[in-house]
């Protein structure tokens, strides 16, 4: 396993002129992508449709379930890239991507820290010899998409689904490059991941729950706590995207 937390800076700085942090046309009536996971559960079956808002570009983001005390149950999805940890785009110091292994515990704290799997190296993001497996797994949607998954088993019918998404390269005039100069961790985060959360109720009559923001994440990902100065430090973070729902299929 590498210890590196980051590639070295050229591959930050080519992955600054990739991704750039342009904001997005969305067109008022996009066609969702159709993206599924857990095909093969045996619980109850769920939609999530999310819609991307102007400043999507390229997020990751993880799905996942808690009991009514806010136990970690299960992923629903997460980024193939942070459940693996390898990084198609992990590696320029030849001149081109290469895959590579990185550890970007910043990207996705509250989700990683939810499991309570701690790594060797004392993070709590997955190492590919603990990758999540494929069936909890995809590539990052390129746009809006409906996301058709199951729980792993029957028997839970009132439950929290929590929806974590972070996108790099987002500075703001709080988050700034330069907030924490010796921070290389928080510097592949910037405004850190925002948390939105629905209560689902699978006993009652409500077909669709909009999720809502409750937090942020850590800005360096030392530790799972969703921290609520959310509304006064975020910005276009709330702009990747413009709604997500949780349904019950018909």
């Amino acid at each position: 396993m590498k210890s590196n937390i980051i590639r070295p800076v050229l591959g930050i700085i080519l992955l600054f002129i990739v991704s750039g942090c342009k904001s997005t046309e969305v067109a008022e009536a996009e066609t969702p992508e159709e993206i599924f996971s857990n095909s093969q559960g045996q619980g109850p079956a769920l939609e999530i449709e999310f819609t991307r808002g102007e400043a999507h570009n390229h997020p990751l983001m993880a799905i996942w379930i808690e009991d009514m005390d806010n136990n970690y149950v299960q992923t629903l999805y997460v980024a193939e890239s942070l459940g693996k940890g390898i990084f198609q785009h992990g590696d320029a110091t030849t001149g081109k991507w290469l895959p590579a292994e990185i550890r970007r515990p910043a990207a996705l704290p509250v989700w990683s820290h939810s499991r309570g799997v701690k790594e060797p190296d004392g993070l709590f993001v997955p190492i590919p010899e603990h990758a999540i497996p494929d069936a909890y797994t995809g590539a990052t949607p390129s746009r809006s998409f409906l996301l058709r998954t199951k729980l792993d088993k029957p028997g839970l019918d009132r439950f929290y689904l929590l929806f974590e998404i972070n996108q790099t390269w987002d500075w703001n005039e709080y988050w700034t490059n330069n907030k924490y100069p010796n921070d290389n961790i928080y510097k592949t985060s910037c405004q850190p991941s925002l948390v939105y959360r629905a209560m689902v109720d699978l006993n009652d009559n409500t077909r669709e729950t909009k999720l809502e923001p409750i937090g942020r994440g850590h800005h360096s990902g030392k530790d799972g706590e969703i921290y609520t100065d959310h509304n006064e430090t975020m910005t276009t973070a709330f702009n990747i995207t413009r709604s997500i729902l949780v349904k019950e299929p018909e």
